[in-house]
């Protein structure tokens, strides 16, 4: 049996606009927040993105919202991580919540424009953490009149490092607020948070991990870390999705990754932390509008993005963790759309990301990465199939230029150059002898990682403290360089005016020689070996 909005009890009007919508039957996160034993109660709730909390959370605070009353204070209040998601929040209860007064507060955004906006009088407020908190100082924001506060995505708010703000904003709520938690996961530091403020919620798991990634296929392909981007091309061409996500490590990682793409043909846009507003939403909105079609982004930029197009998802750099996984692989599948989400693994991370896909209750199994072989055999039937379809129904126009050319010219010679025309528009494939290597060896026995063993050998760079190093950048660097996984870095030790650090004593060779060579991006940056 089939359960409307109105069914559930979602007041005339939302049930209205969720239909104008095309929102004809509730999520099961939709529907978990408006049963009986629900309403009205604190929720900690575990949803993965993609499965319409947004509008789930809209229907929870709407009871505290309609009839709508003359602006004035705001009655609700959604806490979120990154500027993208506000400003997703506030637009999708705009029309949720017909005739509401929702501003969004965020950070990079013009500050003054949301001065006028808080002291116009608004119904819904929505902002990230550090801009609430400037407008709480300024007296600007004023949460006494607030009856619901959301916090959304709040184990990435926490990832982030906004702890602080986060009980900043609530102790200035008042105590009997409804207060609503959404999660991904609910890891330790959440259900801290949720003890001390809330009041007995109720636990709702609208996503069991049996389910967590139903309408995700992952896939792990053992790469040489030499042939990476090759491997990302490969993969990109192999599965020729209209839009997808490259994760990376660092943004180095992101700007070189993105260049290199561009310079193969692919209509690529780069996300990072060090962006401005301006620069993210440019690169969102061709991502959206189909000028791009691969955003090369960093975990800490593409927190909390809703790009529903998006059905592929290519992890340049393996996750730290099982809940980095999860959050990467749930850029797609998104509102029960299908997608695929890709590990390209080095040798050296694949028992750690066994240990991640087990966790996440995905069957660990890796396959090598598409060669150029596979490539091209796709591109023939796919070459086929549409040229199949240019032929059907020509306009007369075509048709005479068509007779002018076989007056000059052999049919044959005709149907290859436009095959050649249309094959020359595709990113050509890339080889991959060294991974190809790997699928013939064993996995690696259960030992430590080298770098972490005796055997390892000492190698100097000429950044110190002085310039200051820390490791947190300079790991991406010497792994780079050395073209070595981070595994294969050991002790990493910063002096005043240079860095030592191990690296395993079978890939010191290869390091050895990859460091001497001249390095257009960082040429002041020189690595040497440390005499014994």
């Amino acid at each position: 049996m089939t359960t409307d909005f109105a069914t559930l009890g979602a007041p005339e009007p939302l049930a209205a606009a969720l239909a104008a919508r095309g929102y004809d039957t509730p999520t099961p996160v939709q529907e978990a927040v408006q049963r009986e034993d629900a309403r009205g109660r604190d929720l900690m709730v575990s949803a993965r993105t993609g499965s319409g909390k947004t509008v789930a959370f809209g229907l929870a605070i709407a009871a505290d919202l309609l009839p709508l009353h003359k602006p004035g204070k705001p009655l609700a209040l959604v806490v979120a991580p990154t500027r993208e998601l506000a400003h997703q929040v506030a637009r999708e209860l705009y029309w949720l919540l017909a005739g509401a007064r929702v501003t969004a507060c965020v950070g990079g955004a013009d500050v003054g424009t949301e001065l006028r906006a808080l002291k116009g009088g608004v119904h819904v407020v929505v902002g990230t953490p550090g801009r609430l908190c400037d407008h709480l100082e300024r007296g600007s924001l004023q949460l006494g009149s607030v009856k619901t506060l959301v916090l959304d995505e709040a184990d990435e708010m926490l990832d982030l490092g906004f702890r602080d703000e986060l009980e900043e904003i609530l102790k200035a709520a008042p105590e009997d607020r409804r207060t609503l938690m959404f999660s991904a996961t609910i890891p330790h530091a959440i259900e801290q948070l949720a003890r001390k403020y809330t009041r007995e919620p109720l636990r709702i798991a609208a996503n069991p991990p049996a389910q967590a990634h139903a309408d995700i296929e992952i896939k792990a392909h053992l790469v040489a870390p030499r042939e990476r981007e090759h491997a990302v091309v490969n993969t990109l061409r192999f599965h020729d999705a209209p839009a997808a996500i490259v994760f990376c490590a660092t943004r180095e990682g992101v700007n070189h990754l993105t260049q290199s793409l561009i310079e193969r043909g692919f209509p690529a846009v780069p996300l990072s932390g060090e962006l401005s507003q301006a620069e993210r939403t440019r690169a969102l909105h061709a991502l959206r509008d189909g000028r791009a079609r691969v955003l090369v982004a960093t975990d800490v930029a593409a927190r909390g993005l809703d790009l529903p197009d998006v059905s592929l998802i290519v992890q340049a750099d393996p996750p730290q963790n099982a809940d980095v996984l999860q959050h990467r692989s749930g850029r797609t599948g998104r509102a029960g759309r299908k997608g695929v989400s890709v590990l390209l693994v080095p040798p050296g991370a694949r028992r750690a990301v066994e240990n991640m896909l087990r966790k996440a209750g995905v069957p660990a199994s890796f396959t090598p990465p598409p060669d150029s072989d596979v490539i091209r055999v796709r591109d023939r039937d796919k070459l086929v199939r549409e040229i199949d379809q240019l032929v059907r129904d020509p306009s007369e126009d075509d048709l005479a230029l068509a007779r002018l050319l076989l007056r000059e010219r052999d049919a044959e010679l005709l149907a290859a150059a436009l095959v050649k025309l249309r094959r020359e528009a595709l990113p050509a494939p890339e080889d991959l002898p060294f991974t190809r290597e790997l699928s013939a060896k064993k996995p690696a026995s259960r030992k430590p990682p080298a770098a972490t063993r005796d055997a390892s050998v000492w190698f100097r760079v000429n950044i110190g403290r002085s310039r200051n190093a820390d490791p947190r950048w300079l790991l991406p660097i010497l792994c780079r360089r050395g073209a070595v996984d981070r595994r294969q870095i050991g002790r990493i030790e910063i002096l005043s005016d240079e860095t030592r650090f191990e690296v395993s004593r079978a890939a010191a060779p290869h390091f050895r020689r990859a460091v001497a060579k001249p390095d257009r991006k960082d040429p002041n940056i020189r690595i040497t070996q440390l005499d014994a």
